[in-house]
């Protein structure tokens, strides 16, 4: 008699959600180009089709696991930014939680996005330019509340809000190289100290709120 034909087995289903977050750590460790579709249906337990029927494509997957790590790490720096604090106060907070983030020892060294995809092969272009945009998106995140800075008061009219934004992106991407090299967080937030005190405002500056309207005030507490 002939055995009978063994059943195959249903090919295991991808959680999008802990697929995400093992990509977003692969990318993150290893870069866009250091990562392959092996690496990640390895590291996922899937086949190369479960991972396409998921998420497309390696570079759909890539943007995707950047929004969801970017949303988690960068929430609380987004919100200082918009908060009613001074716009010194803020960048030092978002600065400062920088360092952190990208020398815990529990994540991936450096930050995701910050030094991502700076040389890459020519297929990958519009990976490069994508990533780029999103660095550009947080100089003017950072941008915006300089600007704010200046209708308040805190900077003076005619400051180059577009330059000085660029200058603390070029110390967060700085920060991330170093930190990829080892640099701990305190010597990280000895960085912030240094580019804090450029900060061409009054770092005593502060906001104060009568009868329910903003209104600002320079303070020397």
């Amino acid at each position: 008699m002939d055995e009978p034909a063994r059943k195959r087995g249903r090919p295991r289903l991808l959680d999008r959600d802990a697929g995400l977050d093992i990509a977003a750590r692969l990318f993150w460790e290893r870069g866009y180009e250091g990562t392959s579709i092996a690496d990640l249906t390895q590291a996922m337990g899937v086949t190369p089709p479960s991972l396409y029927a998921t998420f497309g494509s390696k570079q759909e997957l890539y943007r995707q696991a950047l929004d969801r790590t970017i949303g988690r790490e960068s929430n609380r720096r987004s919100d200082a930014m918009q908060a009613e604090t001074s716009a010194y106060d803020a960048l030092a907070f978002y600065l400062n939680d920088v360092a952190e983030g990208i020398s815990d020892p529990d994540k991936p060294r450096g930050c995701i996005v910050s030094t991502a995809v700076l040389q890459h092969a020519e297929e990958n272009e519009a990976v490069a330019r994508e990533t780029a945009a999103r660095r550009e998106a947080s100089i003017q995140c950072v941008k915006a509340r300089f600007d704010r800075a200046v209708t308040e008061g805190e900077l003076a009219a005619g400051t180059d809000t577009d330059s000085l934004a660029r200058f603390y992106g070029a110390v967060v991407q700085g920060m991330s190289a170093q930190a990829c090299d080892g640099a701990c967080t305190i010597r990280l937030k000895r960085l912030v100290e240094i580019a804090l005190s450029a900060w061409p405002g009054d770092p005593a500056f502060r906001r104060t709120v009568d009868g329910g309207s903003a209104a600002v005030a320079a303070s020397s507490d």
